[in-house]
């Protein structure tokens, strides 16, 4: 029986086995490490919030460091595999032990690529939205929908003034994101609980402006971003980067450490 029809070479089992396998294997979804993000373009805008809501929404044995949150909305221009949409990050500070980073409680994309690869891969708690950046005259303006609800509206000035990109790690140190990655075997028996941590690699910022900011947040239980209210918005950064997703690690795994 021929291994080769229609330009597709059918898997092996060793193939199977490899990291990096993904289905359909004949139009495999979810993409292997790495892979690139070219000109993307950001709007991160910080603000404090409720710290007993951080703590209430981190899962333990992790440690929140601060009250403040991070929203990312990207724009993503031209990403390998996935091509382009937009994504929505919410986080905040925290730790495990010497592990420092970012942990999201909530994520938005408008890629079913995308939401597949951050929950099979990382564990991230994407879902389907449609987040956008957008230049309304001297304002810019991010917005993230869901269910014809936008959940998060934030704005700041056009490019009023350059920001040292360093800047944005003021509160944390959010290109270390940490997950909590979760799946059960089909019969319900647990088969994955861990926190994972990944990190961005060859990061080339073009452009970073920064201003101060507003951050509104709408109530919808399929996307409870509300959890983190706005008690005062801080500052908005705009920058455009090019970026690397490479393998992250596992740092701490439920089913083998107490």
């Amino acid at each position: 029986m021929s291994q080769v029809k229609h330009g597709v070479t059918r898997p092996t089992l060793d193939a199977i086995r490899k990291g990096g396998f993904s289905t359909p294997w004949d139009a495999p979804m979810v993409p292997a490490f790495p892979f690139e993000f070219r000109n993307a373009e950001i709007m991160t805008v910080f603000y404090r919030t409720d710290p007993a809501m951080t703590a209430f929404l981190a899962p333990p044995p992790l440690t929140v460091s601060g009250d403040v949150v991070a929203i990312h909305i990207y724009k993503m221009n031209d990403t390998d595999w996935v091509g382009p949409y937009g994504e929505a990050n919410v986080m905040f500070g925290a730790s495990l032990g010497a592990e420092y980073g970012a942990y999201s409680p909530y994520l938005f994309l408008s890629s079913d690529v995308g939401v597949a690869h951050g929950r099979e891969t990382h564990g991230q708690p994407k879902k389907g939205g449609n987040p956008d950046i957008e230049m309304r005259g001297d304002l810019i303006v991010g917005t993230v929908e869901r269910n014809g609800i936008d959940v998060i509206t934030a704005t700041m000035a056009y490019k009023q003034h350059r920001a040292d990109p360093a800047e944005m790690r003021a509160h944390f140190d959010f290109t270390t994101n940490l997950n909590l990655k979760v799946i059960d075997h089909i019969d319900g028996r647990p088969a994955i609980r861990q926190l994972t941590s990944r990190s961005l690699a060859n990061i080339t910022i073009h452009e970073c402006w920064s201003g101060p900011c507003t951050v509104e947040l709408r109530p919808n239980a399929q996307a409870p971003v509300y959890r983190l209210p706005v008690l005062e918005p801080l500052t908005g950064f705009y920058w455009r980067a090019d970026f690397t997703l490479v393998p992250g690690k596992i740092i701490h795994d439920y089913l083998t450490e107490t």
